[in-house]
């Protein structure tokens, strides 16, 4: 099948436009040389403009009749790992967002992470409308519906955001001229939280959901967020490059964030109730999830060169 090639090749969903973003995991010409275009910070802005979408033009009455009736209590509750990974991902990313961009050093740079704040808030309120009104959680406010479904996330979930990320944007709070720390915190989550992580599992449950045809409506805005996330990367891979041109020393500290965390990264692909690795979710196995997402970020960092 030609969505399992790991390849970066798009699902049925993801559209041409997600090429506009210029996220090198989506670019074939990736594999073969590192010198190749990139948006700038007010390109990115600009697109970002045109690629606006509203949560709540979003009608789930077909989604509620699958989650209901069509999708057995078993499958619920395999799908509610990955569906909760994005859930509480979104509302944590948002929170940490600040820092990032108060210490940026260009105003472009910050003008650009602002309207990624937005995107994040926007990307809450998706996940919170869809858990709502297609009957997923019992929790009815936002803050006990984030609580209720953190109940499906393992470990490593927890390392990833609340240590490693949270650690590197306290300190950017702290001291937001730690040009170090803002690198090692664009890697982290530019590079592992949403090129890896996000964008591999969006793809995925796309197409899963597609081949099944199940959930239209949350396939249609899924799809509107991994399209923001390809933006947001896009922006982390040319402030990367641009930082790794300028001194050796930022070029280690996007090796050490990555040695650090692609461990743990990993660790977050595993449902914790899958004890073998012979599992699938979504259709997929581990072995398959794994090399898709190796390869997205392979092209990536290339890009900036580290390849």
């Amino acid at each position: 099948m030609e969505a399992r090639e790991a390849s970066g090749t798009q699902s049925r969903t993801e559209r041409a436009d997600f090429q506009e973003t210029a996220d090198p995991a989506l670019m074939a010409a990736a594999d073969r040389t590192a010198d190749v275009k990139l948006l700038t910070y007010e390109e990115l802005y600009l697109l970002w403009e045109r690629q606006q979408w509203q949560t709540q033009e979003l009608d789930f009455s077909r989604d509620r009749e699958d989650w209901q009736q069509r999708i057995s209590a078993e499958e619920r509750f395999q799908r509610m790992y990955g569906l909760s990974s994005f859930f509480i991902g979104e509302q944590k990313v948002a929170e940490e967002l600040g820092p990032i961009m108060r210490a940026a050093p260009t105003e472009d740079q910050k003008v650009f992470l602002c309207t990624q704040i937005a995107d994040e808030a926007r990307h809450v309120r998706f996940f919170e409308r869809f858990y709502r009104e297609v009957g997923v959680l019992e929790s009815d406010g936002l803050s006990e519906m984030l609580a209720e479904t953190s109940e499906h996330l393992n470990d490593n979930f927890g390392r990833l955001f609340d240590e490693m990320l949270k650690r590197r944007t306290e300190r950017l709070s702290a001291e937001p001229e730690d040009t170090e720390a803002l690198v090692e915190a664009v890697t982290l989550y530019h590079m592992v939280i949403e090129g890896m992580l996000a964008l591999t599992g969006q793809h995925f449950i796309m197409d899963f959901n597609e081949r099944e045809g199940t959930l239209p409506t949350f396939v249609e805005g899924f799809n509107n967020v991994a399209r923001d996330e390809h933006r947001h990367v896009a922006f982390g891979s040319v402030f990367l490059r641009e930082m790794a041109r300028e001194d050796d020393r930022y070029k280690r500290a996007i090796q050490r964030t990555l040695e650090e965390s692609l461990p743990v990264a990993d660790g977050v692909l595993s449902p914790p109730w899958a004890e073998e690795e012979d599992f699938e979710l979504f259709g997929y196995s581990l072995e398959e999830t794994r090399e898709f997402a190796g390869t997205c970020l392979m092209r990536r960092l290339k890009v900036i060169g580290l390849q």
